[in-house]
């Protein structure tokens, strides 16, 4: 369920015309009070700064989504907006092919890109050059970027760059302590704001705000830390939470038989009449009663065999290649020892979850146990409840007469489940860390801090960012909107004090990130869903 196409039980619930949670919703802009300021920045620097301007924030901050709102809030008979995505094609020979198609440029080289720019200007029309997934740049395009952005004295391009904050350490490296770019940092929405963005898009889809309680937008904001992208994944959860809840609630429990009633007597009916009918098949002859092996046991499934009377009047039971029947005490006082009821002989095959069949189920046919006495004793009456022997054990009938039981000990009962020998289940946190430095977090008190340092989509990128910074640095792996993400964070702290007082010590560039503090707990629940 993460496209419009989304599952029709979660829809149907709610009354939903589609997923209003999907990444990509045709139609839908959020745009908060906070970031128009941001778009009217945009505009300005690109009109009086000579620098390359770069827009950052995590995963999912809305980075996309003010691209989009600086092209559709341009005038289009005088900019003309050139999209290139870093996606797949993040190097300089990449970069440059994208720009020269959309500017009908022949050779994808910085000189013939800049003097087709030039040659708008005379025009009046200028360029914008917009780079999405800008953190996947390499060395190569954004040294190429820079100095498209620095142009020619009769022109230039305004270059923008949407990345993560990965982004800065990297153009840090080709600055050489020289400006030559500006940047632009998303802010988080506030809680009114999360209520907004989900009332909208809710509405979107049909319903409104009323689906969720104060309580569950202040977790959700929570949650999410405010960023877009995680405010769509943790209230989907939510919601899909709500209604396999709701669903559990109302269903009946299950006794394990669900026949219904008028089909168990119709079944019922059958095996009555097929007994009558084994009664009073023909050619049933006596046998000798004598020469019986005392306490013959043996087990006969219901409905095979045709039972015959002995000499005393008695039924027996025929086994193939055995001379000497066993007589059946069904007379007098005795009755039948029965493995399962008849009723579920007659009934439906009760399961478990997996479909396999329940131990003691109807799956497995009923049984019955007989014992014969010695030759020439008559049956006695049946044991009492309170003496009831225990039962015989299973015997397969062969050719040959079976031998008499053997005394054996009870039966040792079933080991419990947590056997000693069987090793603890891992801390899923553990497990799910490996490979990213997660085993870390894992072994830490869950009420320390540590500082977020920043998120990037790129695994290279957050081994080369703690690999040059060293020291407390270190990265998890998490999943967000269905994609990995790396996460730095910094340090280990008693309490948030602590960790605030560090943010403070960090390096420039590490700091315009905008890290914060954080539990270890917070970050072994990540871990956690990471699977």
């Amino acid at each position: 369920m993460t496209s419009l196409h989304a599952d029709e039980a979660f829809l149907g619930h709610y009354q939903l015309s589609h997923d209003p949670f999907a990444p990509r919703v045709p139609g839908f802009k959020f745009f908060p009070a906070q970031r128009k300021p941001v778009l009217g920045q945009l505009h300005h620097l690109a009109r009086y700064s000579q620098l390359l301007l770069v827009v950052t924030g995590p995963q999912g901050s809305g980075k996309t989504l003010l691209r989009q709102a600086l092209v559709a809030s341009t005038n289009k008979q005088s900019v003309q907006s050139v999209v290139v995505s870093a996606r797949g094609a993040g190097d300089a020979a990449g970069v440059l092919r994208q720009v020269a198609q959309a500017l009908n440029v022949a050779q994808p080289e910085i000189g013939s890109i800049l003097s087709q720019v030039v040659q708008l200007a005379l025009t009046g029309q200028e360029v914008y050059l917009l780079v999405d997934d800008a953190e996947q740049l390499d060395e190569s395009a954004l040294e190429a970027l820079l100095a498209l952005a620095a142009g020619a004295p009769e022109g230039r391009p305004h270059v923008f760059l949407f990345g993560e904050s990965s982004l800065i350490a990297q153009l840090d490296a080709l600055s050489l302590e020289e400006e030559r770019f500006h940047v632009i940092e998303l802010q988080p929405y506030t809680e009114e704001e999360t209520r907004e963005y989900l009332d909208q898009r809710l509405e979107g889809a049909g319903r409104g705000i009323e689906l969720f309680t104060a309580n569950q937008i202040s977790d959700i904001h929570e949650s999410s830390d405010g960023w877009p992208g995680n405010i769509n994944q943790v209230a989907r959860d939510a919601m899909i939470e709500a209604m396999i809840a709701s669903r559990s609630a109302v269903k009946r429990p299950s006794m394990g038989f669900n026949m219904p009633k008028k089909h168990v007597l119709a079944i019922s009916a059958v095996v009555v009449v097929a007994v009558a009918a084994a009664w009073l098949m023909p050619g049933r002859s006596k046998a000798p009663t004598t020469g019986a092996p005392a306490n013959e046991q043996a087990q006969l499934p219901l409905g095979e065999g045709a039972p015959q009377p002995n000499s005393n009047g008695a039924p027996a039971v025929e086994f193939a290649g055995n001379s000497q029947p066993m007589p059946l005490p069904l007379v007098g006082n005795s009755q039948p020892v029965m493995r399962g009821p008849l009723a579920e002989a007659a009934g439906g095959i009760t399961e478990g979850d997996d479909g396999v069949p329940v131990e003691g189920s109807s799956a497995t046919p009923p049984t019955v146990t007989t014992s014969a006495p010695p030759a020439g004793i008559q049956p006695g009456p049946a044991p009492t409840p309170a003496a009831k022997p225990a039962p015989a054990p299973t015997q397969v009938a062969t050719a040959k007469p079976a031998p008499a039981p053997v005394a054996k000990p009870a039966p040792v009962p079933a080991k419990p489940a947590a056997v000693a020998t069987a090793k603890p289940a891992e801390k899923p946190a553990a497990a799910a860390a490996k490979g990213a430095g997660g085993t870390w977090y894992a072994g830490q008190p869950t009420s320390n801090y540590v500082v977020q340092i920043l998120g990037t989509s790129s695994e290279a990128s957050a081994q080369n960012f703690v690999k040059e910074q060293g020291g407390e640095y270190r990265y998890f792996k998490k999943v967000l909107n269905g994609k990995p993400l790396y996460v730095i964070t910094y340090g280990n702290f008693a309490n948030r004090d602590a960790a605030l007082s560090a943010i403070k010590a960090l390096p420039a560039k590490v700091q315009a990130g905008k890290p914060w503090p954080r539990t270890v707990a917070s970050v072994q629940q990540e871990l956690a869903t990471t699977r």
